[in-house]
């Protein structure tokens, strides 16, 4: 049976339409046909999008500076929903560096294909280290160390709304005649969990992500004294619900083509939403971590030295390469400002290195 006919069932079944988190969820997380759990290529050039430790290894030593801040020894790392493996390769090879390793470097990963992938990685690159790699198909009890989510929460499916009457509706999934099809809930959309803008135009469209607040929860239930970096594409609450942003921020991608629409190339093509990091502040500060940060990814990495990698190369080939995955990962047109970095911390007092240049947690 095809994801499309599953999912067609599914709206059958409750007779009614499903939410868009639960369409977004079958697409991309259905047990065997969903995009994450396929065999499909995801990353890199040959897949459908290309991620920051993809682009470059600086990123992850970079990363990796940040965490030595918090590693001693005796904690580990917790890395989410860990791709290729390439950025798990990149952290632990500059630690091995600092003389920092964590006692394990554990990575939760709900992809049997994705988890044969990154052993794949780290085993070909850091044989030696492989020891101290981890899989788990749940949150670990009681962690303490640092905790790594790049580009996980805007995965998390999210429901859609409408703005129509002066108060906002669900926005739905319905079957209609051959093909899915957007269909409004009857009763307006309330939730306590996020604070929503008045007075948007008629047919206003945006997101919410209960789902990833939820999440968050979880985490400080799931640690001890941690640090957690938050690393996607988003921003605070005043932009997010810009005026002019008229249909929200659902994105699509397929063979690096975006597109607004979910409904075609189902479990073959990634669904994202941007992230509210207002909202995750919030719901992390509700739960008892206190926000350690928040900058641009470009004004992270400088922090953290990403141009010290320049000036220690003297290859001039190298050099110009290396200048080309800099500029990539910290300029305005690329992944500089679009990417924002959060860090929240429970029982840890420390002054993080990735917010000496910018901290702009005042304006979530």
């Amino acid at each position: 049976m095809s994801l499309e006919q599953i999912i067609k069932n599914t709206i059958i079944q409750n007779a009614n339409p499903i939410s868009f988190d639960e369409f977004m969820d079958l697409a991309l997380y259905h047990p065997t046909l969903g995009y994450y759990r396929s065999g499909l290529e995801k990353f890199g050039e040959r897949g459908d999008f290309i991620t920051a430790p993809e682009t470059s290894d600086l990123f992850g030593f970079c990363l990796a500076r940040q965490c030595a801040q918090v590693l001693n020894g005796t904690n580990d790392i917790l890395e989410f929903g860990a791709g290729s493996g390439v950025l798990a390769t990149q952290i632990l090879f500059k630690l091995g560096r600092l003389n920092s390793l964590p006692k394990k470097y554990y990575i939760l990963e709900l992809s049997a294909e994705l988890k044969h992938r990154q052993a794949q990685a780290i085993n070909k690159i850091l044989p030696e280290l492989m020891d101290r790699v981890v899989w788990l198909d749940e949150l670990p009890a009681d962690f303490s160390g640092v905790v790594i989510a790049n580009e996980v929460l805007d995965a998390m499916p999210a429901k859609r709304i409408v703005y129509k009457n002066n108060q906002f509706y669900e926005l739905g999934v319905d079957y209609c005649g051959n093909e899915f099809c957007w269909k409004i809930f009857d009763l307006p959309y309330q939730s306590d969990k996020t604070l929503l803008p008045n007075n948007m135009v008629e047919d206003y469209k945006t997101e919410v992500n209960l789902r990833a607040m939820a999440w968050i929860n979880s985490l400080y239930m799931a640690t001890n004294e941690v640090l957690v970096l938050l690393i996607d594409y988003g921003m605070g609450r005043n932009e997010y619900f810009h005026p002019q942003r008229l249909n929200g921020t659902l994105r699509c991608y397929y063979q690096h083509k975006a597109s607004e629409n979910p409904f075609v190339n189902i479990g073959e093509q990634d669904i994202t939403t941007s992230v509210n990091f207002s909202d995750i502040a919030d719901q992390a500060s509700v739960s008892g971590f206190k926000v350690s940060g928040y900058a641009t990814q470009a004004l992270f990495l400088i922090s953290l030295g990403i141009d010290e990698y320049l000036f220690e190369q003297l290859d001039e080939n190298k050099y110009i390469n290396l200048a080309q995955q800099v500029k990539q990962l910290v300029l305005p047109s690329a992944m500089g400002e679009s990417f924002k970095v959060l860090a929240l911390s429970k029982k840890l007092s420390i002054k993080l290195t990735g917010f000496i240049e910018q901290d702009l947690s005042n304006k979530l």
